[in-house]
């Protein structure tokens, strides 16, 4: 597991921060098309340190790597004062992503017997499903995803270019739902950048999206059909709590 002592972790939130005005240096930082992946034992550390229902993921940058650094809440919402800090480096993926959504569909059927039990009546309605509200469509993930790889640059161009880079996320807020396994089998966590339209701030705001792993603990060798992708995470700035600089 990768971590980060109080210190390495200081030093790496203040060099994002002095490199979010440097168009260039962001530029060979982050290539669009790469992830960071957290591991089981990484998500197993937060679920255990974190008591909020947010936790922080803090975006630094060591040894000319960007790195996503998990950041444990207590109760109040206030970041945890620990030793040890779990981080994931922006780096390729080492294959294919494969995206799930599964949609259940009812369907009621009606019949009605005479009473010599011949049939007089029958009919089939189908009721279409209603997303819960931590699933994110896929469509609406690949996207953001896609919109990502394609215009991110572009963004940080104007982010930098005119502001300065004052705009620009130094950190993300995500509900501890997004860790929290809905199954046994859970062994690691990719997640990757997107851009989607804030209908609020009337402009393409960072997103980070989590994409879940499962493995076959029945051997059964059948395709997990359990919708895995998430959106739920906050860039800092703009969409900060009160209390981010703590």
């Amino acid at each position: 597991m990768n971590i980060f002592n109080r210190n390495q972790f200081d030093v790496a939130v203040a060099e994002w921060t002095n490199c979010c005005s440097d168009y260039q240096k962001i530029q060979s930082l982050i290539p669009t098309n790469y992830v960071f992946t957290f591991d089981s034992e990484q998500v197993t550390w937060l679920k255990n340190y974190n008591d909020y229902n947010e936790f922080c993921a803090e975006i630094g940058v060591f040894n000319g790597q960007l790195v996503a650094i998990l950041c444990p809440m207590d109760a109040n919402g206030q970041k945890l004062i620990v030793d040890a800090f779990p981080y994931s480096i922006l780096s390729e993926l080492k294959g294919d992503l494969r995206l799930v959504e599964t949609e259940q569909y009812k369907v009621i059927k009606n019949a009605i017997l005479s009473k010599d039990l011949q049939r007089i009546d029958y009919d089939s309605d189908t009721y279409f499903p209603i997303s819960n509200k931590p699933m994110l469509e896929q469509d609406v993930a690949l996207e953001a995803i896609e919109s990502w790889r394609n215009d991110a640059m572009t963004w940080f161009y104007r982010e930098c270019s005119e502001f300065k880079g004052s705009r620009i996320f130094r950190k993300f807020y995500v509900p501890s739902e997004d860790l929290i396994a809905s199954k046994p089998g859970l062994y690691k966590i990719v997640c990757s950048f997107g851009l989607k339209f804030s209908q609020v701030y009337q402009r393409m705001l960072p997103t980070l999206i989590f994409i879940s792993f499962y493995q076959d603990l029945q051997n059964s060798g059948s395709i997990d059909s359990t919708s895995n992708t998430y959106d739920w995470s906050q860039p800092c700035p703009p969409l900060c709590p009160f209390n981010y600089n703590n």
